[in-house]
């Protein structure tokens, strides 16, 4: 990715694990940096090698509260990702959301700043339709166990294309799908990072179900590669737009490659299903291909041998 004109970006949750990365790479193209989270969900570690950099500033701050500070973008990643942590306090999730939004919207408008959402393949709920595209409305569960989260981010949208008919707010939204990579919170209680730890320690490999519900999980890399680009892309386009991996897979079959990876002795332990989980979850890219040009480049093989050498330092 070419250098680009160095601006101040404003990156919310960016000590988690897809802000960590991202403050990275902006960093890496030669921009300003200011990293804002509260560490509700992650810690410090991720950004540790990168707080002494001269273009990185970090504020402890949550975006509950304004905050009231110039730049030229913002993007906004600031809200639990996992259910284990979005369900740890639902209704600090929707505030999150909600009135976060709010908060980085009046910042955009006073800086005339362009805002990046992340929002979530959540939005589609449990789908009728697949691979998930995004004229889809979706088919969620407004008032489920998980409803604080994908109805939190239905909500965002809602926000920002209202901003942007009625004030002209430069806005950008990304629909995120399943993501992993270095840098994952360890007990997150996602697919990959679950399976790769209890097989690093010989425990047994939980799967919810019977495993057959697939999903489609994309490296790191490619997914900030993504969210750089829709930043960059012109005003005449807003998105949604999904940003994952199209190589769908069954979690069986996850778990099967990553105990063959590890060499581990762990067994296959089935238990049921949480409400609302979804049965498929997978993106139809073309838009992410014609408009951005973007597809994800590294591999289901090598994004999870990456994955199991970072976590083997935990071990």
């Amino acid at each position: 990715m070419n250098k680009l004109a160095k601006k101040k970006v404003l990156v919310c949750g960016g000590a988690g694990f897809l802000g960590s990365h991202l403050c990275e790479k902006l960093l890496s193209i030669g921009h300003e940096v200011i990293c804002v989270d509260n560490y509700y969900s992650s810690n410090g570690s991720n950004i540790s090698k990168i707080i002494g950099n001269k273009n990185f500033q970090f504020i402890k701050h949550d975006i509950l509260d304004p905050i009231n500070i110039n730049v030229d973008q913002i993007y906004n990643l600031a809200c639990p990702a996992s259910p284990i942590h979005y369900q740890r306090d639902p209704i600090y999730t929707m505030k999150v959301n909600v009135i976060g939004i709010f908060n980085l919207l009046k910042l955009a408008k006073l800086n005339k700043a362009k805002i990046f959402q992340a929002s979530t393949s959540e939005v589609y709920g449990d789908p009728d339709i697949h691979p998930q595209t995004e004229s889809y409305w979706g088919h969620v569960n407004p008032i489920g166990i998980r409803s604080c989260y994908d109805e939190g981010k239905r909500a965002v949208e809602t926000i920002l294309f209202d901003s942007f008919r009625q004030e002209q707010t430069q806005i950008k939204i990304a629909r995120i799908f399943n993501t992993y990579g270095p840098g994952m919170h360890l007990n997150d209680g996602r697919v990959i990072s679950n399976f790769i730890l209890q097989a690093l320690t010989d425990e047994d490999i939980t799967i919810y179900g019977q495993g057959i519900q697939t999903r489609s999980f994309c490296y790191v890399d490619d997914m900030i590669n993504a969210f750089i680009n829709l930043m960059e892309t012109d005003d005449s386009f807003q998105g949604p737009i999904n940003i994952g991996n199209p190589f769908e897979i069954k979690i069986i079959e996850i778990a099967k490659i990553i105990l063959e990876k590890v060499g581990s002795k762990s067994k296959l332990v089935f238990k049921e299903l949480p409400l609302d989980d979804p049965l498929q979850r997978c993106p139809d890219i073309k838009l992410a291909k014609s408009f951005l040009d973007w597809e994800p480049l590294i591999s289901l093989d090598e994004g999870i041998e990456r994955t199991i050498e970072y976590f083997k330092e935990f071990i």
